[in-house]
């Protein structure tokens, strides 16, 4: 049995030579918003392939999704943006805000961003901060109820 103190999480790994699969509990007080980070985090690691099917003309895609900017509507169709390209999604961007990785976040009423791509981030104290994309021309707006969120996601990204 390892035992290892982090940040108030106490991680125990024990070793079960009979075990045929892996199996994670929990065990806390209370459900707090860091445990439901926890259980969705490894939730998004045993999911295997993470791709959706999207939409181009005749033809679908099944796209990774790290491939993906960001999700936007534009006239009732929600559109996934790629450095290179864009395609039309089933989903509603609630629905994909459901099923996406942690690492896309809401940053507008109609703008869910892959946090993974982000290049930089203009801030506007007065409206929406422009954010871009390295090897692309595409931007995307941060509204400001959003921009708080955003950067809480992207602290421990710049503290490390």
């Amino acid at each position: 049995m390892y035992n290892t103190a982090m940040n108030k999480l106490k991680v125990t790994i024990e070793i079960d030579t009979g075990a045929t699969e892996c199996e994670v509990t929990i065990r806390c007080p209370e459900v707090s918003e860091e445990v439901v980070r926890i259980q969705k985090l490894l939730s998004e690691s045993s999911a295997g392939a993470s791709q959706i099917s999207f939409f181009k003309e005749d033809s679908e895609f099944f796209l990774p999704l790290d491939t993906v900017l960001f999700f936007e509507t534009d006239g009732g169709q929600i559109r996934a943006h790629t450095a290179n390209d864009e395609f039309e999604t089933r989903y509603k961007l609630y629905e994909l805000e459901e099923m996406l990785p942690s690492c896309f976040i809401r940053i507008s009423k109609s703008t869910i961003l892959n946090t993974h791509k982000l290049y930089s981030i203009t801030k506007n104290l007065a409206g929406a901060s422009k954010i871009e994309f390295q090897g692309t021309y595409k931007t995307v707006y941060c509204s400001r109820n959003y921009y708080r969120a955003l950067k809480e996601i992207l602290a421990p990204k710049s503290a490390s």
